[in-house]
């Protein structure tokens, strides 16, 4: 798993968490519904943090809790 997927995982278990949908998400965070989209969809190579922060605020959670997961904390470190 890289970092792409492991964001656009951990984005729809928070939004099932929250019992939102994707939409919602991006209503309640101020990203388009499209951002969200190409995030969910594997349309953007890479999300910015400036991005994930807003939907930490909209989640209503901080990035630590955002990447505070079994599968970030076990990938593998990109070197390039």
């Amino acid at each position: 798993m890289d970092v792409n997927q492991a964001t656009k995982r951990r984005i729809r278990e928070l939004c099932e968490e929250k019992r939102i949908t994707p939409n919602a998400l991006s209503y309640l965070c101020g990203v388009s519904q499209s951002t969200v989209k190409s995030i969910l969809n594997d349309e953007t190579t890479s999300p910015t943090i400036s991005t994930i922060k807003k939907l930490c605020d909209g989640l209503e959670i901080t990035l630590a809790e955002f990447f505070d997961t079994e599968e970030f904390n076990n990938l593998e470190q990109e070197i390039r």
